[in-house]
């Protein structure tokens, strides 16, 4: 058995847990807090319950584009011989978390301006409020296609800034 990769893998699974704990409570604190304080996942209004999953959902798939690179950061600073300390690391990790949270949030408001333009004079925020399904599930569905969408895009920005260490060229 390899001992590193075997630590290496817990550490890495360990703190993707954490993280995406943190990023969903956070991000579901903040959807609270600006658009529904009234409503809560116990309550009787259905449409939040939809509406919170499909962004917690949305905030999933960006997260699993995201979280490979920052465990990437720390495959490297274990295996290669680069001194990436743990504020690097750390600052890395937050860089890209904030990135993907952006994203989200952009997602977010693509979804709405859609939304409003495809039902001119219908307030999606209000109707969710009034527990109207239906207004939920087409949000939803709509924020879910947009991410499944650009996640791939989203990777590919976090994997650009990724500080790989220098190779020499022998040739």
């Amino acid at each position: 058995m390899n001992e590193k990769l075997f630590t290496l893998a817990l550490i890495e699974i360990f703190i993707s847990i954490v993280l995406t704990v943190l990023v969903i409570y956070i991000s579901y604190r903040l959807l609270k807090w600006f658009f529904f304080r009234n409503e809560d996942l116990e309550g009787d209004n259905h449409a939040f319950t939809i509406f919170t999953s499909g962004v917690v959902l949305s905030i999933g798939l960006i997260l699993s584009e995201i979280l490979p690179s920052i465990t990437n950061i720390i495959r490297i600073s274990t295996t290669q011989d680069v001194n990436y300390t743990n504020a690097s690391i750390v600052k890395y990790s937050l860089l890209y978390l904030g990135i993907g949270f952006l994203m989200a949030v952009l997602i977010n408001a693509a979804v709405f301006f859609l939304f409003s333009m495809l039902t001119k004079g219908h307030n999606e925020f209000k109707a969710i409020k009034n527990n109207q399904t239906t207004t939920a599930i087409l949000v939803v569905a709509i924020m879910i296609s947009i991410t499944i969408m650009i996640k791939g895009s989203i990777a590919l920005l976090i994997s650009s800034l990724i500080p790989y260490p220098e190779v020499t060229n022998f040739f």
